[in-house]
């Protein structure tokens, strides 16, 4: 953790809902002024996407049916923690970027799927935002989670997690429902061994509970909406928060523990901007005073 230069990290699953949380925070950031680099974990993979089907292919032929994008042989997980580190300290560090789609490619004369030239992060930020997979991630030899000021997770109930990626992945990336489904179990080992385990650092969690029968995902047409979901918001420290203001401000929501408050799923952006915004406010003033700004 660092007082100059504070890090925020959103981690999750594929399909989680991580890209929504960090359009709050970018709304956050415009509105307050902040200056933050930017940092996507698909960034960190350590193989490009064609490099990364030949990788599967020789896993399987291997016998090896678990080989995955959250496992620790495909991720930079020590230039992650690397990353934190040097930002936490100087303010400085390097990133790439990994373009999904043609749009994304365009720019850079590139194809899809392949990652940008490692680059200097932008001078005189405020703070470090990561976005990704493995912002909390631990293990013998890394330990990320040590880093960020604040740590987000974002966790859907399984069942919705798995029907968020089935819909993302058959309507916007054009794979079939076959295809995801064979995704899943493949991940499943490295779901539970390096993405949940990463839940138990995070400062505040954010799950979302359908209240709409999901109880066979793989057949589901439609994503239950917001107004479908209520969200289950967790404080591993929950001093210094005003459960009473939140109460107040977000219509229906309750507490259902002494740190956990429970919203209805189309206030969750509300609750964070009230949750978030105090957080960012106290970091730029750390800053300031630290460096002699304030």
């Amino acid at each position: 953790m660092s007082e100059r230069h504070p890090i925020i990290a959103i981690t999750g699953s594929s399909g989680a809902g991580t890209s929504t949380v960090t359009r709050t925070f970018q709304n956050i950031f415009r509105r307050e002024g902040v200056s933050a680099a930017i940092i996507e974990g698909d960034s960190y993979h350590r193989y490009d996407r064609q490099q990364m089907k030949l990788k599967a292919a020789e896993a399987e032929a291997a016998g090896n049916q678990h080989f995955s994008h959250f496992g620790v042989e495909n991720n930079l997980f020590d230039e992650i923690e690397s990353l934190f580190k040097t930002y936490s300290t100087t303010g400085r560090g390097k990133c790439r970027k990994y373009l999904h789609n043609a749009e994304e490619a365009a720019p850079y004369r590139q194809e899809p799927g392949t990652f940008t030239d490692w680059e200097p992060l932008p001078e005189n930020t405020d703070m470090l935002f990561y976005e990704g997979l493995h912002g909390a991630v631990v293990t013998p030899e890394v330990d990320v989670a040590q880093y960020p000021d604040l740590l987000v997770g974002v966790v859907p109930v399984i069942n919705l997690e798995w029907i968020q990626k089935l819909w993302r992945d058959k309507n916007m990336r054009g794979y079939s429902a076959d295809a995801v489904t064979d995704t899943i179990l493949r991940r499943m080992p490295d779901y539970v061994n390096y993405i949940c385990p990463q839940f138990q650092h995070t400062h505040v969690n954010f799950q979302r509970v359908p209240i709409v029968d999901t109880s066979n995902p793989f057949i589901a047409r439609d994503v239950p909406t917001a107004d479908e979901s209520m969200v289950v918001i967790r404080f591993a420290k929950p001093k210094g928060i005003d459960f009473q203001y939140l109460l107040s401000m977000v219509h229906g929501s309750w507490m259902s523990r002494a740190n956990t408050i429970v919203v209805p799923g189309g206030k969750m952006e509300l609750a964070m901007q009230l949750i978030f915004t105090p957080f960012i406010w106290r970091m730029v003033e750390r800053r300031k005073r630290a460096m002699g700004l304030a």
